[in-house]
């Protein structure tokens, strides 16, 4: 036997494990979705079809079969979209996101709200008293807190606009 084909077998051996991980992995034609806020328990592994989700890496969706990922929830809007077809909005402060084999989906966030709940007037008051303290902000402490509360209200203004 040649050494090409030698160690051409020895590689295909040395991956067998991983490809029958791969072929027996739980493929499903639905998600399991969980997105939670220590104000509230939104979705409890409930079946939806696909789910949006603003992140520090990018804003993505999350389909059925989505490659395991995990990546950190910046503040924005989360799109569910549900079995029926109905489309739900539900803004996040921040927190994470798994996507787990088996096409489970968490979404853990620090504080969430419906879209729908927002008070844009309110939200606009938030913005401006963090760009209040942020002005006034004189340690890097302060001044790092004022900026993720600015952030923060931002994109509060955003989804309630």
């Amino acid at each position: 036997m040649s050494f090409a084909l030698r160690n051409g077998s020895r590689l295909v051996s040395s991956m067998r494990p991983a490809l029958r991980a791969m072929q027996s992995r739980g493929y499903a034609d639905e998600m399991a979705f969980t997105l939670a806020a220590a104000n509230k328990v939104f979705y409890d592994s409930t079946a939806v079809r696909q789910v949006d989700v603003p992140s520090f890496s990018g804003a993505f969706g999350i389909l059925p079969k989505h490659v395991p990922t995990l990546a950190v929830l910046r503040p924005g809007v989360v799109t569910v979209y549900e079995q029926d077809g109905a489309v739900k909005k539900v803004f996040v402060s921040s927190g994470t996101i798994t996507v787990n084999e088996d096409s489970s989906v968490q979404v853990l966030a620090e504080e969430a709200h419906p879209v729908e709940d927002l008070d844009s007037a309110a939200c606009r008051e938030i913005l401006s008293s963090a760009q209040s303290k942020l002005s006034s902000a004189s340690t890097d402490v302060e001044k790092a807190e004022a900026a993720i509360a600015v952030e923060v209200a931002e994109e509060l203004v955003k989804a309630s606009g």
